[in-house]
């Protein structure tokens, strides 16, 4: 079942990992490099509704996020924004935050706002192949993907 949140951060197409209470998806308005929306699959638009399930099963998924973009970007700190202004179904902006510059497919991602809160305005969009071309990396360096 897809809730209208999963459906405007491009799921499925954006999946890099799910489990039956979570998914993690590419964000396509790339804050920094390897900015992901952890979405909720219960059925609730509150964090205090969030099943018992996916409150135990949060953990294990924020655990490999982390190993994840360790691996892949490099992030020397890491935000989770829990908005839901826009969209309410529960989900967080998953940020990596570093000083300096990333590359990536020949593109720079810089954080703009480093050392401060990261300023959503100043994201990049991704093209449907970039998406496409993140997710198959970001599956690479997700815990105990094969290669």
């Amino acid at each position: 079942m897809s809730n209208p949140t999963l459906l405007k951060f491009g799921y499925p197409d954006s999946l890099v990992a799910g489990t039956p209470t979570w998914s993690v998806l590419v964000r396509p308005q790339q804050v920094t490099l390897g900015s992901l929306v952890l979405v909720c699959r219960d059925p609730v638009t509150a964090f205090g509704q969030v099943s018992p399930g996916a409150f135990s099963g949060l953990q294990p998924v924020v655990q490999s996020v982390e190993h994840m973009l360790t691996s892949f970007v490099g992030y020397q700190r890491i935000n989770y924004l829990m908005l839901m202004m826009v969209d309410p179904d529960v989900h967080f902006h998953v940020i990596p935050r570093y000083e300096g510059m990333r590359e990536w497919r020949g593109r720079q991602f810089a954080d703009a706002s480093w050392p401060g809160p990261p300023d959503l305005t100043k994201a990049q969009a991704l093209t449907a192949e970039e998406i496409s071309s993140l997710v198959a990396e970001l599956k690479a360096h997700w815990p105990g993907a094969a290669g």
